[in-house]
């Protein structure tokens, strides 16, 4: 199991294939393992990098972090590996620290796909939405209020099921306190400033049915990347790389070539 120790802390990745890197960053509360239909087709033609950010998987879990940690972890990574040049995609979460590697490593980061994103945020999309639905979600368990809350993240609602399935079988899941902790990292961050500064050609993908980060955050963030360009996926909500699954292989291995 190959880990890296920044400050202290103990950041797991996957690595496979060879070619040019391709980091990939998971999602809010999940780990590396979402990723394994890709990686599985992505590493015929790249190497590719999956971390477990801290707080997830089978990285170290502190009591506290902030999304700046994960975007300091992230670049020591890379350094580590010695990625004087590479390619990123981050999902939801790892969207947003893909902005900020992006914005810090300027031309190290060669493309850019974000999906499900946003540039800014007082509190976590997922809290937000909560507060959207407040009195239908009043009285219900955390477990009830992400069942309640799936209705409106995703269109299709049968492959994400599988999906979280198959990810929960092969990776260690996070307990709801640990949840909550890695849900308050990612209170009160903006990039809308500092958008200017990627150079990176970048793909921006939101789904139409996503209540999460609504299609329209996507394209604000694209339009603030002086290389940025926003497509929509129509029978997507917050998974579009799940819930259309080979037409986001066809349009970033496209992209990416």
């Amino acid at each position: 199991m190959p880990i890296l120790n920044t400050d202290g802390i103990e950041i797991y990745y996957q690595e496979e294939g060879d070619g040019f890197p391709l980091l990939l960053l998971h999602g809010l509360t999940s780990n590396s393992e979402m990723f394994r239909h890709e990686i599985d087709q992505f590493k015929n033609n790249y190497r590719v990098v999956a971390p477990d950010a801290r707080g997830h998987g089978n990285s170290e879990k502190p009591p506290h972090y902030e999304l700046e940690d994960h975007i300091r972890d992230t670049i020591a990574l890379v350094d580590h590996l010695g990625l004087d040049s590479f390619y990123m995609i981050g999902v939801s979460m790892g969207s947003y620290i893909a902005q900020g590697v992006a914005i810090e490593l300027g031309n190290r980061v060669k493309k850019l796909v974000l999906v499900a994103t946003k540039s800014h945020g007082e509190q976590a999309s997922m809290e937000e939405l909560y507060d959207r639905h407040a009195d239908e979600m009043k009285g219900m368990t955390p477990i009830d209020k992400m069942v309640a809350a799936s209705k409106y993240m995703f269109h299709n609602q049968k492959a994400v099921g599988k999906w979280l399935h198959e990810t929960a079988e092969h990776s260690e899941q996070l307990t709801l306190h640990e949840q909550a902790i890695a849900s308050k990292a990612l209170e009160g961050f903006d990039f809308r400033n500092d958008l200017h500064r990627i150079s990176a050609e970048t793909l921006v993908i939101g789904g139409l049915y996503d209540g999460l980060n609504p299609p329209d955050y996507g394209k604000e963030t694209a339009e603030l990347i002086p290389a940025g360009a926003f497509l929509e996926f129509k029978l997507s909500g917050h998974a579009p790389n799940v819930e259309q699954p080979r037409l986001f292989m066809e349009v970033v291995t496209n992209f990416l070539e």
